[in-house]
Order: C-alpha cells, then sequence, then structure tokens
C-alpha cells in the first residue's frame, strides 16, 4: 500500500509542478525574442512566488518551486523525489548539449553557475532578473569570454574591450558607451556585495555575441566560437569586358591556425560580357570552422574603344602669314574632352613658305589608348603678313615667339615707385638642405609675406613646417589671406611656377583665408600645405603666402623626417647654414607699387624689373647671423604695377635678360601664364595682353618665381596695321 500511495503522490507532486511553468507562457515567448521572453516570464514567476529570483550562493539553481502542501511526510517525501528527478534529468540534458557543442559558456537563471564548455565555475553573484531585465556580474563574464577588463578612476567608468571594440558602464546608468556612441541600455547597472551588475543583452548586443535561451533549462547559452572573417579585394579599379584581367586578393582576419581551405564563387579572370556580377569568397581555419561567405558585386564596363582624333581647319587654302583657325573634334566613349591629351604636330598659326602642309593631332585616353588625324592644307605663294608682324598681331597670350631684335636697344621708361608696408620673410637658403633642422627663424608681425623654396638631399622622406610660438602674455591672432604652394617636385622651375599660379588665384577666390588664435606660450603649425605631403630626396617645394598678426610671433621653418613630431623635436634642432649662393633675409617694404601716367607703347619701349638699377634691391638681414643681406633679384617682391595710359594697339610682352624664366602675371584681373607649357628664352617674347583701337589703362601684378631668373624686360610694341 505504500508503494501505491507514494506513486500517486509523486504523479501529483510532477503535476504540481508542470503548473508552475504554465504552457501559455512558454507559447507567449515563443513570439518575442529569446531574452525578452524569458525576461518576462521569469518576472511573471517572481511577482507570483513561484520562482525565487533572489541571489544565490550554491552551485545548483535556486529558482525551485513553492513548497506543495500535502498532509503527511509521504506526499512531502515524493514530491522531493520528483524535484531530484526533474534535476537530474535536466543536469544529463545540460551536460549533454554542452558536450556536443564547443565553445559555449552557459549562464543558469538565478545561480552563480557557469558552465564553460563543459567545466562549471562559479560567479560571486548569480545572473539576476530584475524587473525583467536579465544582469550578470561583468568581471566574472569577461573572465569567462576572454575579453579586458579595467576601471577608469577618473571618468568612474568600467571599461571592457574586444578587440577594437570598447564598452563603458558607469554604476546607475541606463546608458553604456560603444566605441565612443552613448547607447540604451533595457536596464539600470548597480552594485551588489561589492559587484557590478549590468544588462547581459548590452554585451552581447554590441559585441555581436550569438546567443539562444532555454526556458526550459533556465539558461543563457552563449556561443564564444570564433569564425574566421573572410574578405577581399578586386584590383584594377576599372574592368572592361573582354580586355581587363581581374585580380582576386583573399585577405583573412580571426583565423584560428593556418587556413586549410578557401571556396570561391564566380571570380573569373576575365569577363567577357559587360554587367554586375557576385563573386563570394569562404575560408576554412585549421579548426575546421567555416567562416561566413563574403561577397563583393563586380561592375563590368563596355569594352573601352580608343578615342576618335579629328579636328578641322577653317579653309583647305591660305596666303603665306594668314591666320590657320583649327577646332578639335576629338571625342572618346568614355572620358571628357577634357581627360584626354593631345599631341599636335606642324599645328603653326601661320605658314610663311608656300606648298602642301601636313598637320597631325594624336589623341590618348586615360587607359593608354590613342587614335591620329591628319589633314593637308595647302599655302599659296601669295603673302597676307611676313612672320614678325604676324606674331605681333596673332600669337595668343600665354604663347611665345622668337624674335631677333636687340631689346637693349629699347628706350627705357624710367619709372618712380613706392613701398608699401610687408615684411617679406625670404627661406631660400640653404636652397639644398642637407641635414635636419631650422632654415629659418624669425619673430615678426603686422603684414608679412612668406616665401619658402627649398630641396631635400637628406637621403631619406623628409616634411617641412612652419611652426609659430607665442611668447607674449596675452593671446595672439594670426590670419591668412593669400596662399599659393606647390610640390612637392623634382622640377624646381615647376614647383616655382605653380606657386604663383596658386597664389595669384587664391587673391581672386579667397580660398585660403583663414584665422588662428595662439593663447600665451602656445605653439601651432600654419601654412599646412607645406607638411601635407612628405618631400622625397630631390624634390622641391615652393610656397608663398600673406600674413598678419597683431602682436610679435616667433617662425621656424624647419625640414625633418616625416615621422617626427614636429612640435616635440623643434627646441632639439640647430640652425642650418646658408649655403653662400642663395639667399634667405628678413625685408620690410616688400610690396612695390609702380604708377606711371605718361604713354606708353606709341613707340617700342621696355620697362626693367629685377636689375637693380631702375629697381634696388631690398636691403634686410639675416635674423640667424645678424648680416646685412640684399634681395637679389627681388624674389618674394610683389609688384603693382599701374600704366595709366597704354596707347592703342599695342602689344605687351614679357622678356627675360637674366636666363628662362617660368611663371604666372595678372593682366587687368586676368591670370595669364609665361609661356603655357614651360619657359621663356632670352630670345623670346611671351605675349601678355594686346590693347584695342583706343588708349587705355593696364594694370599688371608681378612677382617672381622661384627658379627662374631676372632681371626680366616687359616690353611695349606698336602693333603692325592690320591687312583689312
Amino acid at each position: 500500500m505504500k508503494l501505491k500511495k507514494r506513486s500517486l503522490l509523486t504523479v501529483l507532486a510532477v503535476a504540481h509542478i508542470a503548473a508552475a511553468y504554465p504552457v501559455s507562457a512558454d507559447a507567449t515567448a515563443a513570439d518575442k525574442t529569446p531574452i525578452q521572453a524569458t525576461q518576462e516570464t521569469m518576472q511573471t514567476q517572481d511577482q507570483t512566488g513561484e520562482v525565487n529570483t533572489q541571489e544565490s550562493t550554491g552551485d545548483e539553481a535556486t529558482d525551485s518551486e513553492a513548497p506543495v502542501e500535502t498532509t503527511s511526510g509521504e506526499a512531502q517525501e515524493a514530491t522531493n523525489e520528483a524535484q531530484a528527478t526533474e534535476n537530474t534529468a535536466n543536469e544529463v540534458k545540460a551536460n549533454n548539449q554542452v558536450a556536443s557543442g564547443s565553445k559555449e559558456l552557459i549562464l543558469h537563471f538565478n545561480s552563480t553557475k557557469m558552465v564553460h564548455d563543459g567545466v562549471t565555475y562559479n560567479s560571486p553573484q548569480p545572473m539576476q532578473v530584475v524587473k525583467g531585465v536579465s544582469y550578470v556580474p561583468i568581471r566574472a563574464l569577461v573572465d569567462r569570454v576572454g575579453f579586458n577588463v579595467k576601471y577608469d578612476g577618473k571618468t568612474k567608468e568600467t571599461i571592457i574591450t574586444k578587440g577594437s571594440n570598447e564598452l563603458r558602464f558607469k554604476t546607475d546608468s541606463d546608458k553604456y558607451t560603444v566605441n565612443g556612441v552613448v547607447k540604451p541600455m533595457k536596464g539600470t547597472s548597480y552594485q551588489t556585495k561589492n559587484t557590478f551588475m549590468v544588462p547581459l543583452t548590452a554585451i552581447m548586443q554590441a559585441l555581436e555575441i550569438p546567443y539562444k535561451v532555454d526556458n526550459v533549462g533556465k539558461r543563457v547559452i552563449m556561443s564564444l566560437e570564433t569564425k574566421p572573417v573572410a574578405k577581399f579585394t578586386v584590383g584594377p579599379k576599372e574592368i572592361f569586358a573582354g580586355q581587363t584581367t581581374v585580380t582576386y586578393t583573399p585577405q583573412v582576419e580571426n583565423a584560428e591556425g593556418e587556413i586549410i581551405d578557401e571556396r570561391w564563387e564566380g571570380n573569373r579572370e576575365m569577363f567577357d560580357q559587360p554587367g554586375q556580377y557576385v563573386v563570394t569568397y569562404s575560408v576554412q581555419d585549421s579548426t575546421g570552422t567555416w567562416s561566413d561567405p563574403y561577397s563583393q558585386t563586380i561592375t563590368v564596363l563596355q569594352p573601352n574603344l580608343p578615342p576618335v582624333a579629328m579636328f578641322e581647319t577653317d579653309k583647305s587654302e591660305y596666303k603665306m602669314g594668314e591666320l590657320i583657325t583649327y577646332t578639335n573634334l576629338s571625342s572618346d566613349d568614355q572620358d571628357k574632352s577634357e581627360d584626354l591629351t593631345y599631341k599636335w604636330e606642324n599645328n603653326a598659326y601661320a605658314f610663311f613658305t608656300p606648298g602642301v602642309h601636313t598637320i597631325r593631332l594624336t589623341v590618348t585616353d586615360k587607359k593608354g589608348l590613342s587614335s591620329s588625324y591628319e589633314k593637308t592644307i595647302y599655302v599659296n605663294s601669295e603673302t597676307l603678313y611676313n612672320e614678325d608682324d604676324f606674331n605681333k598681331l596673332f600669337i595668343p597670350a600665354g604663347e611665345k615667339y622668337s624674335f631677333t631684335e636687340a631689346v637693349t636697344s629699347r628706350p627705357k621708361i624710367n619709372y618712380d615707385f613706392f613701398n608699401e608696408p610687408s615684411t617679406l620673410i625670404r627661406s631660400n637658403s640653404p636652397e639644398t638642405v642637407n641635414s635636419e633642422g631650422i632654415v629659418y627663424r624669425e619673430t615678426a608681425s603686422g603684414d608679412m609675406r612668406f616665401m619658402i623654396h627649398h630641396v631635400n638631399n637628406l637621403n631619406k622622406d623628409v616634411k617641412m613646417y612652419v611652426v609659430a610660438t607665442n611668447k607674449n602674455t596675452v593671446p595672439v591672432e594670426l590670419r591668412q589671406d593669400y596662399l599659393g604652394f606647390a610640390g612637392p617636385s623634382p622640377i624646381a622651375t615647376a614647383a616655382g611656377k605653380r606657386s604663383v599660379l596658386n597664389y595669384f588665384q587664391s587673391m581672386q577666390d579667397l580660398s585660403k583665408q583663414m584665422s588662428v588664435t595662439l593663447a600665451p606660450g602656445e605653439q601651432k603649425l600654419v601654412m599646412t600645405e607645406l607638411s601635407a605631403i612628405r618631400m622625397k630626396q630631390g624634390h622641391v617645394i615652393s610656397l608663398y603666402s600673406d600674413m598678419y598678426s597683431d602682436l610679435p610671433l616667433q617662425f621656424d621653418v624647419i625640414m625633418i623626417d616625416d615621422k617626427a613630431d614636429p612640435l616635440k623635436v623643434l627646441g632639439q634642432l640647430p640652425i642650418l647654414d646658408r649655403d653662400g649662393v642663395h639667399n634667405r633675409g628678413t625685408y620690410p617694404d616688400s610690396t612695390r607699387i609702380i604708377q606711371y601716367s605718361d604713354l606708353v607703347g606709341a613707340v617700342p619701349q621696355r620697362l626693367i624689373l629685377g636689375d637693380n638699377f631702375d629697381d634696388p634691391n631690398l636691403q634686410g638681414r639675416d635674423p640667424m647671423v645678424g648680416d646685412i643681406t640684399h634681395n637679389t633679384g627681388n624674389f618674394g617682391v610683389l609688384y603693382k604695377i599701374t600704366l595709366d595710359r597704354v596707347a592703342a594697339e599695342t602689344l605687351i610682352s614679357f622678356n627675360p635678360r637674366g636666363g628662362k624664366y617660368s611663371g604666372y602675371a595678372t593682366v587687368n584681373g586676368s591670370i595669364i601664364p609665361i609661356y603655357s607649357l614651360g619657359q621663356v628664352a632670352t630670345g623670346e617674347q611671351a605675349v601678355l595682353y594686346r590693347t584695342g583701337q583706343y588708349e587705355q589703362k593696364v594694370e599688371i601684378m608681378l612677382t617672381a618665381a622661384p627658379g627662374s631668373n631676372l632681371p626680366i624686360n616687359l616690353l611695349f610694341t606698336p602693333l603692325p596695321e592690320v591687312v583689312r
């Protein structure tokens, strides 16, 4: 009879246990996320008193059912036996699941028990459910999953790091920071018995840890398995059907051991047809784990065709000395006309010998494909203009022509000038820098103009910087008005020419205007275009800049290793010696104003600049050694020339006298190259401007381009009569 009674009571106890975890709760949880379902179920159980959610100190879960009321000790014994049977079954089931899996961390509800790959550990506090939110002791969790944890005493934050990810938590806060971004949590972190508790979902979601919830076993199962990450890059940037050989470069992260296998899908070496193609890549590491597939969509373009070279002339037959007008009609299937490269052969503005002349144009696209077109014209024996007259009348501004005239026999324009205040800081010696150091140091204020021109000869990559230091007891504002920078370039004249162009452009578009305030004792990098790109050995930089400060600032122009910190090494740098050939110095009043009111151009004339006679060199000093110095060639001086009366039909041209020259000027506000394709020699003139049928005022602005030669002549020549 006792056996039968015990069996009956066991059945009743098991039925009572089933009633403590109703089916309806599980059905509701199925419609929610795993953590939400578990939390809501556990919260309900806590409110009904059926599950104890308070702290536990034992290895086993403490969320047992409420006691079953019976009228005999045998019934209680049956209940305990049923509970033991259920606990044993759940334990066996959990151990079987752990054994069959790998790299799992299992947390038990309301328990200190943590099972990591089949090994049981205890945390200082159990995983707790408070107001529907599951909390875990942060230190115990990160120790198990292998993350790093530390405490920042200044910010009072607990910091978790995993690779490049960083999580920051504060006590009594419902927010946390993920890689610098503040995000909300579902609950508020708290301290209990010297243990910091945080919402479990915050860590798992931020670090993308896969997990699942076992409502029956009352567990959260976290997957700590690390998959390799497969990626790849595709080259080249543009892929053309039937033409481009495609390369795929694998990139693998998080792999354990070696990669033992890989899988490609869709990776063709060459695609026959244009369109979009998906390429997928996966890898397997030595643990046998496969990465998730990684895919890229490759766009294959229509095959690149050569450009079509084509041009027309306005006529097919010309007189000798007659202007030929060329119209470029070239086209390309992909590139814009301005992206194509054009090479003309024999495209003279006019021919001065009779007969057949063939003009050729070759057009090349960015991919290197090209085509050519030729046209033949006929020049008869009749002369319209001789070559000298034609050049004066028709060579465009920015282009040049050769001449045989003795320029020095022309009468000079005897002009007066005055200088406007602007302190010139010319850093040009040593022009070729052989060691790291300070190439220039000066303290200045008010209007300033910097001219910096140097070559790297250190047998390594370097950078140049300008460091401004405020040694005043009050803040100082430094304003940048204009700036022209060029380089690094292996060609000194090219860098010098381009810096002048950029300088004049900044005057027109005001694109380089900016200001910075330096606190007392503060150092800052200024004119930072100078240091944007490292200089290789033999490369040149060139810079012009107009600045203003309300109080004196110290400026250091330095050349150092490209990896060095300029503000840290400045105090240890030596001041470099000048080279004895080129010029450095500080010169006051470096803006030279020339205003001439008499008529010019009615007869051939010249205006001379940079000769140290009509145009005297500025006198200044070398602040590093204290010597008096003279600005040979007046490099860095800005000339503003106003000619109130230029005769009608006058050619204004540029002729160098000291050697080859390459630069820019502005004429009546337009920026004109002093020969668009290179340099002008002493036997050549570069056309700047022509006046029309009436006398007019002409304004010219010039500054000597670094790398070029002075002096120069501005030539004023009456134009020949136009044949009507």
